[in-house]
């Protein structure tokens, strides 16, 4: 008889999915800024045994200009195996990637051939917004019970609220927005959950009007962007509490929880204080019945000549960090910062999650230091670490250097160029270091910026457990 047993690449728990075998692949997000060629999605060989480690082994253009590509994922994941709302026998092998300045959704089949993704549906800007009233989709998880998409705007030319959209496992159809009752939630950004305890978490960043052309200097200084984070009761789809950080921590970002499926707690990355132009890392927590937020690490700005700063930074004589990424290991004991200004990729022990501890540091490229990378000493970096993914095992650690195109052309007039690079990690005691084989860079990417990364298989961003 048939059995039907679940895609090997789900796992029951993070201790299984610590053993799981390494990733060959890497899928990575490839925009064109000028929308004159067509955004794609690159594929990274990412064997060290291969002939062709290091280098581009895919390309799979898209049909359209314009997209820029930015945060997509898997179609499902290891909360297929949820025990709340199952769906074992679906697999992890269509790619959901939305374009943000387009609003279309992108599903690409990486079964027949992992190295050349197909494109086989398309959902376009106007389904979104009918059936879900949203657009500028930004963020992919997969749920237990469907794909998840985060949008910034409205529909219909509303500039908002965003919100999260809802797509189906099997068609990819837009089945409507997630959000029952949203209280005062009106900006959006990334979204994440402790499943085990039916709670969701978003943060803020900004309506389409505020972010289409960069950072409006006088909306930074008026503190008009996001600053709080907003909770939810998961299952009935309803807002329960906002956690304000104080206006002067603007943009807060990217979520990151405990894999735990047992704690509740995460840590979000904020871009910028406008106070000192630091950066800082909060731990969200359980304070009695309610949740809080505390500020556990501080990034301070670096003095610089104001002659080598863009102009958006030159009345400041200092470069910020700019912390717009941020990743923790599926064992919860390291998290990585990426300080995208400085050009600087953090490492933390936060086995206790209140009093992290700096064990480890990468320069690369930078908005002054254009630190160059071992493989090319000779060029020197634009763009600094920005998207981080570590793989399952915690062992390596995938960099991309391109933010949003606007942000490029703000902060490295100069042009950003692309670039990718890859960390080893000693996930016993910590410490990283750049791998000299594993460079691709400028034309390796076809005149294209490099964003996202998502590895085959999965990745410690990737995935949410409800097992021990």
């Amino acid at each position: 008889m048939t059995r039907w047993t679940p895609d090997p690449s789900f796992y029951a728990s993070p201790r299984d999915a610590l053993g799981a075998p390494p990733e060959k692949l890497a899928y990575v997000a490839a925009f064109d800024r000028t929308a004159t060629r067509p955004d794609a999605i690159a594929v990274l060989d990412v064997d060290p045994d291969s002939t062709d480690y290091g280098t581009v082994v895919g390309w799979t253009d898209l049909p359209n200009l314009g997209d820029e590509l930015h945060h997509f994922g898997w179609n499902a994941c290891s909360s297929a195996l949820c025990p709340t709302a199952p769906h074992p026998h679906v697999e992890r092998r269509y790619l959901i990637v939305p374009g943000l300045r387009s609003s279309r959704i992108h599903v690409l089949d990486t079964g027949p051939d992992p190295r050349r993704p197909t494109l086989v549906k398309v959902v376009e800007a106007k389904e979104l917004a009918d059936v879900a009233g949203y657009s500028r989709p930004h963020t992919v998880h997969c749920g237990p019970d469907g794909i998840y998409v985060s949008a910034l705007g409205g529909a219909g030319g509303a500039d908002g609220p965003g919100g999260i959209a809802v797509l189906d496992h099997d068609t990819f159809e837009v089945r409507g927005a997630w959000e029952a009752d949203r209280g005062p939630q009106y900006l959006a950004y990334d979204f994440w959950w402790h499943l085990n305890h039916d709670v969701l978490v978003t943060s803020e960043w900004g309506t389409p009007s505020m972010v289409e052309d960069g950072i409006v200097g006088e909306l930074l200084l008026g503190r008009k962007y996001g600053h709080a984070l907003h909770f939810w009761d998961l299952r009935r789809r309803r807002h329960t509490q906002t956690v304000d950080l104080g206006d002067a921590y603007q943009m807060p970002l990217e979520l990151r929880p405990a894999h735990d499926p047992a704690k509740t707690y995460g840590f979000v990355g904020v871009v910028v204080s406008v106070e000192d132009l630091s950066a800082s890392i909060w731990v969200w927590h359980r304070d009695g019945e309610r949740w809080a937020a505390t500020r556990v690490i501080d990034i301070p700005a670096e003095p610089a000549d104001p002659d080598a700063l863009p102009d958006l930074l030159k009345p400041f004589g200092a470069v910020p960090p700019l912390v717009t990424d941020i990743a923790l290991s599926v064992d919860d004991r390291f998290l990585y910062v990426s300080c995208w200004g400085t050009g600087e990729l953090r490492q933390y022990d936060v086995r206790d999650p209140f009093h992290p501890v700096q064990t480890g540091s990468v320069r690369l490229g930078g908005i002054v230091r254009r630190t160059a990378h071992p493989a090319r000493p000779d060029l020197p970096l634009s763009g600094g670490p920005q998207m981080v993914e570590v793989s399952r095992d915690g062992r390596r650690i995938y960099l991309t250097n391109s933010l949003y195109g606007a942000w490029d052309d703000q902060f490295y007039p100069e042009g950003v160029g692309a670039w990718m690079a890859k960390l080893d990690v000693d996930p016993e005691t910590g410490g990283l270091a750049p791998d000299p084989r594993f460079f691709p860079h400028g034309d390796d990417f076809r005149g294209r910026r490099v964003h996202q990364t998502r590895l085959q298989g999965g990745d410690a961003s990737s995935d949410s457990y409800c097992f021990r």
